[in-house]
């Protein structure tokens, strides 16, 4: 079979500033895959390449054998984009947007129309159909702009931070959406929620400055880059006095308080027997080791600081 996406040194230059540099990726179909990275990365600007709405200073990139650069009319064809914005036309009911989406991609009624029937009821929306878009929640407008992108079946669906904004409830209902996708065609999920691209995708890059920093599954990257020594432990007493303590112990790396609880990282697993030597038995309620989260791989490839 042959890879949905293929990306050969896609590059992207403002004058002296490079937002994509050198990209390069390939995708299995079928893959739903996560592209993480803060702001100013180059994320959204590798998506407009993508999705020929940018021509690239350099490079190519092929979605199902056709060149974004030569072949931009077939690869609309393709593919479905969710963008940021809610862009649906406020002057059109829900159904209105989705049949003039239909029609601009050349289909006939009797393809569209079925399919408009199943995505929304899919999504929810069936009984909203002829409803304008103002009337709906931001969470209900977000999957209406993900139906209006599944309507000419693409095989390959960009999603652009397609889950910000909303709240918890309408989250989850658009991944359970999402879900049901995976085995109809290749998902390109960029995101700033950590959890979403851990829950949904089989694979993840993390970029930065326009260039892949490392390439794996969640776990893989929890495994190989998160730090695996970290502990929350609880204390019964002398906080104070063991905060102190802890500080002054070679192994300890970093250390966090709140009250009587520390989430200390060690150096390596030899450093836990120094640390329980130090602390007497009886002053500990509760120890465990935590298991890394992908967030603390992101924040140790891109820094803490906060973007402009």
């Amino acid at each position: 079979m042959s890879p949905a996406l293929i990306i050969q040194g896609l590059t992207k230059r403002y004058g002296s500033l490079t937002a994509v540099d050198r990209f390069s990726l390939e995708l299995r179909q079928g893959t739903v895959f996560g592209l993480l990275g803060p702001n100013g990365a180059g994320k959204t600007t590798l998506i407009k390449m993508l999705t020929t709405l940018m021509r690239p200073t350099s490079g190519d990139a092929f979605i199902q054998g056709e060149s974004i650069v030569t072949a931009g009319k077939r690869v609309r064809a393709l593919i479905g984009v969710v963008p940021q914005e809610n862009n649906l036309d406020r002057y059109l009911t829900a159904q209105e947007n989705l049949v003039l989406h239909a029609r601009l991609h050349g289909m006939a009624p009797r393809d569209y129309l079925p399919r408009i029937d199943r995505f929304l009821e899919l999504t929810g929306l069936s009984s909203r159909r002829n409803d304008f878009p103002d009337t709906f929640s931001g969470g209900m407008q977000r999957r209406l702009v993900v139906v209006r992108a599944l309507i000419h079946l693409p095989r390959l669906l960009f999603l652009d931070e397609p889950t910000t904004g909303l709240d918890p409830q309408s989250r989850r209902a658009l991944w359970e959406q999402l879900r049901t996708l995976r085995s109809e065609m290749t998902i390109f999920l960029t995101t700033h929620y950590m959890d979403e691209a851990d829950s949904l995708c089989d694979r993840i890059v993390i970029m930065d400055h326009g260039a892949s920093l490392v390439d794996g599954s969640a776990q893989e990257l929890k495994e190989r880059y998160a730090h695996a020594h970290i502990y929350e432990l609880e204390l019964r007493r002398d906080g104070d006095r063991y905060e102190e303590l802890f500080q002054l112990l070679p192994q300890v790396t970093s250390l966090e308080r709140e009250r009587d609880s520390f989430r200390i990282v060690l150096r390596d697993e030899e450093s836990l027997k120094p640390l329980m030597d130090s602390i007497q038995s009886g002053d500990i309620r509760r120890i465990c080791l935590v298991e890394p989260s992908l967030e603390e791989v992101f924040l140790d490839l891109t820094g803490k600081m906060v973007r402009e």
